[in-house]
């Protein structure tokens, strides 16, 4: 089946990644959503995609929309899942998937009352060596893990800095834009829960 896609955010991480992912699985992005319209028309025109609004609800009453693809600032995350679900289309939202747990598992309930499929970016599962890893530990070859350690380290290009380090609104900066990816790996590697969490932070320039 090709699934038709409406995106809620025109965003680096959509252009470069989740749209050639739609169009490589057979699917083909419909419209796309943006609070700037120039942003939009820009990002609409340089994607081949059809159509470009500054309306979540024009996206959501789209009968050529099967599913949305939220990558808009994380705040507003919960508000167009909810909306997204109550439209009866089916959603991909990236990480963090809510600011808080019970908002997060407000989403999920919605949905799955909604009856339509709800996905989290987590894309790390997908890496070729946590796979292996997951593999491994599945089948006892390291014997019984009772910990890990995680060293993530990042620099974000300039562009992709803005409302990830100066916008409170949006969450806790590079703890919820990254820090909920080594949670998750995790989960995924070991197919467990953590039972105690101790995290440090550092920030240093590159020079």
């Amino acid at each position: 089946m090709s699934v038709r896609w409406g995106l809620v955010g025109a965003s680096t991480i959509a252009r470069e990644w989740v749209v050639p992912a739609i169009r490589t699985a057979g699917g083909s992005v419909e419209s796309v959503m943006s609070t700037n319209a120039e942003r939009g028309r820009t990002f609409a025109e340089a994607q081949r995609i059809p159509r470009s609004t500054t309306s979540l609800d024009a996206i959501l009453a789209d009968g050529n929309i099967d599913a949305v693809y939220v990558s808009t600032t994380n705040e507003l995350h919960k508000p167009q899942v909810l909306a997204a679900a109550a439209a009866g289309k089916h959603v991909l939202c990236e990480k963090p998937l809510a600011l808080t747990l019970p908002d997060a598992r407000e989403m999920v309930a919605a949905c799955r009352a909604a009856g339509v499929v709800m996905g989290t970016n987590h894309h790390l599962r997908n890496a070729a060596t946590h796979r292996a890893m997951q593999e491994l530990i599945a089948a006892g070859r390291i014997g019984r893990p009772l910990f890990a350690r995680v060293f993530h380290a990042v620099c974000l290009p300039e562009h992709l800095q803005g409302w990830r380090l100066t916008a409170p609104s949006a969450g806790g900066g590079v703890i919820m834009d990254i820090t909920v990816h080594d949670a998750d790996t995790l989960r995924f590697v070991f197919g467990d829960e953590a039972e105690n969490v101790t995290a440090m932070t550092q920030c240093a320039g590159m020079g």
